[in-house]
């Protein structure tokens, strides 16, 4: 059995504290999004689903990631698993996700949407999943895919916060086009 120091893991430590770090703080900025949309009355509770809870569980699976990666683990086996099992619950929140985006009625997502809401979550997710398979393996290069998706996933989310809180500030009618 390795001593911790001497895992590859230690040296991601730095990077893992930034990326999760992020995603934390990112992920109570998502709270106010929500509430400016509910406020706004913009979407249903049905798009919430399809739009801002993804980002929150995007910005959760970083923080997840980085929390795993950053255990002092003293065999690469459990993390292994643990990433295993945080990808692949990623991959049937991604399917998830796409009923969400099929079934939501307040907006007609575009090919932009599809590709930032559905396809690179499902890459990342996979990404992730084939990180922790050859984990064990391949160390470093399993370690820079997982580093990889975790930053994919928290671009994922700053651009889908970002999609929409200027989705809210545009999209909602301003005072005059309210009045009759």
């Amino acid at each position: 059995m390795a001593a911790p120091g001497s895992l590859p893991l230690a040296e991601w430590e730095s990077f893992y504290v930034i990326v999760g770090s992020s995603a934390a703080a990112l992920t109570g900025l998502q709270f106010v999004v929500v509430v400016l949309s509910a406020e706004a009355r913009v979407g249903s509770a049905h798009t919430t689903r399809a739009f801002g809870t993804p980002t929150v569980v995007h910005f959760c699976a970083v923080l997840l990631v980085s929390a795993v990666l950053s255990a002092p683990w003293h065999t690469l086996s459990t993390p292994s698993l643990a990433l295993g099992a945080c990808g692949l619950a990623g991959l049937i929140y991604g399917a998830v996700v796409l009923s969400h985006l099929r079934r939501q009625t307040d907006y007609v997502p575009v090919i932009e949407d599809w590709i930032w809401y559905a396809v690179l979550p499902l890459v990342a997710y996979a990404g992730l999943v084939t990180s922790a398979t050859e984990l064990r393996a391949h160390p470093v290069p399993s370690l820079f895919l997982a580093g990889a998706t975790a930053l994919l996933l928290l671009f994922i989310g700053i651009h889908n916060a970002w999609d929409a809180v200027t989705y809210i500030a545009h999209g909602r009618p301003s005072s005059e086009e309210q009045r009759p």
